[in-house]
């Protein structure tokens, strides 16, 4: 693998000294960039980059990501950004799980960034702080040591109107909602999303925000104007918030049913515990000891006698006042009346 070049201090643009300490410890969490590129200095952009493929992630222009890398063509193509202007075009996989990058795995529409910051990490992995530029679709790859492309840029203009208002509100409804209802996402992401003016970045901010498929993320991308991206984040959102709904009904029916099912198990047992104690005292009734130890004595056939006392243990559960405790008890006083085994002379 080819040794990663140390950058030199004086290699690390200025307004990123004081990101230092915070990106060597932080996770993957993307961060509003600063970043403004003026119209009239996008001509200077370069127009043949160095591509770095990601994994699951699609990153938005605007923000600021830190990315791992370990693949020699990968640090290959850093390495060669680190040695001319630092730009390199994002461009995620189709398949995250291939190992080699192939521009057949490769959607043609990504993001241009800048690297801001590298560090290096054991196992020959280094840490790459990477700040969006701007869309782009890719016209040709090349392939060397690592992949590059042709591209061309994308800056969907923005133009204001009514309608652009109107969406940029229901999307900030719909974020809103999306962040209230989802475990995942931070609650400090509204106020963060609060602070942000430009409807381009407000965008771009709720794209990278919201955990959905790379497949919508990467659509969200590949749209060059400002009002259909706002349509599709809106779709996405509406589609995300109606999944949280039914979610939260099945919820609700799971654990209504489980109340339910704790409430008849409760009562069962309070059944239970009172049909024991009424037991206890029926065993120590007169009147059922006497019944059962008729029973007991009579001369029934073994298979009748175990009916019978069978048919005992069901009247002792039976409210006294029932029908059915009437039915049951003189079927019993019938059993024992009966002289089983007792026999008489016929008389023909």
């Amino acid at each position: 693998m080819n040794e990663f070049k140390d950058i030199e201090e004086n290699t690390i643009p200025e307004e990123t000294h004081e990101t230092s300490q915070e990106f060597a410890q932080e996770t993957d969490i993307a961060k509003i960039s600063t970043n403004d590129i003026k119209i009239e200095s996008r001509s200077d952009l370069p127009v043949l980059l160095p591509v770095v493929p990601l994994r699951d992630i699609v990153i938005f222009p605007y923000m600021m990501y830190p990315i791992l890398a370990g693949r020699e063509s990968t640090i290959s193509a850093i390495n060669f950004a680190l040695e001319r202007d630092k730009y390199v075009l994002l461009l995620t996989q189709k398949d995250h799980k291939a190992e080699e990058a192939e521009t057949a795995n490769l959607y043609e529409y990504g993001t241009v960034a800048k690297i801001l910051q590298v560090i290096k990490l054991p196992n020959n992995l280094i840490k790459v702080l990477v700040d969006g530029i701007a869309q782009a679709r890719v016209t040709q790859f090349r392939k060397n040591t690592f992949i590059d492309a042709d591209i061309e840029y994308i800056f969907p203009p923005i133009e204001e109107s009514t309608e652009l208002n109107a969406l940029i509100r229901q999307a900030t409804k719909l974020f809103n909602d999306y962040v209230t209802n989802h475990r995942g996402v931070a609650q400090e992401s509204l106020m963060a999303y609060e602070n942000i003016k430009e409807p381009d970045r407000k965008l771009y901010y709720i794209a990278s925000t919201i955990l959905v498929s790379i497949q919508r993320k990467q659509r969200l991308l590949e749209i060059s104007s400002l009002k259909e991206q706002y349509y599709e984040l809106i779709d996405i959102l509406s589609s995300e918030i109606e999944i949280f709904k039914v979610e939260k009904d099945i919820e609700t029916k799971i654990n209504q049913s489980m109340q339910k099912n704790q409430r008849r198990f409760i009562v069962q047992e309070q059944i239970r515990i009172l049909q024991d104690e009424l037991n206890d005292e029926d065993e120590t009734d007169p009147d059922f000891m006497k019944l059962k130890e008729a029973i007991q004595k009579s001369k029934m056939p073994k298979d009748v006698k175990d009916k019978a006392l069978e048919e005992f243990q069901k009247l002792k559960k039976i409210p006294p006042m029932s029908p059915e405790a009437t039915v049951s008890r003189n079927f019993l006083d019938w059993m024992v009346s009966v002289p089983w085994k007792t026999y008489t002379k016929d008389n023909l």
